[in-house]
């Protein structure tokens, strides 16, 4: 059977679409799509992915104006968190170290809800 390789495109619908572009460029370090089919674009490590429907109205989604929830792999979810909050972007650290890692939530200019996360366990030692 065929399958997908990994996800090819995020796309956002956004008021201000550049704005919200160099946002996430300067605060998480993700390029924005190039201009041109001469320039690459945006390259993550690889890493695990989840791709789970989940109810909308579930914690993840921030509320009905929101249908879609971005989480981010992240090495070093403090440097990370306190990176952000230097830059002024409030960031809430869940206490609770899961068996698959910590997080931390927020959001970007438009309201959208951001989760980071700093896999640990099976998730961070790779398929088996």
């Amino acid at each position: 059977m065929e399958r997908v390789t990994g996800v090819g495109g995020i796309f956002v619908a956004a008021r201000d679409p550049e704005r919200l572009a160099r946002w996430y460029s300067l605060q998480l370090g993700v390029d924005p799509a190039p201009d041109s089919y001469e320039v690459s674009s945006w390259w993550q490590d690889a890493g695990p992915t989840v791709f789970a429907p989940i109810a909308h109205d579930g914690e993840h989604v921030a509320g009905p104006a929101h249908s879609w929830s971005l989480n981010f792999r992240v090495a070093d979810l403090d440097a990370m968190v306190e990176q952000l909050r230097r830059n002024g972007v409030a960031v809430e650290v869940d206490p609770e170290v899961y068996p698959n890692g910590r997080f931390a939530s927020l959001q970007d200019p438009e309201g959208n809800p951001l989760q980071l996360w700093q896999p640990e366990g099976a998730d961070r030692r790779g398929p088996v």
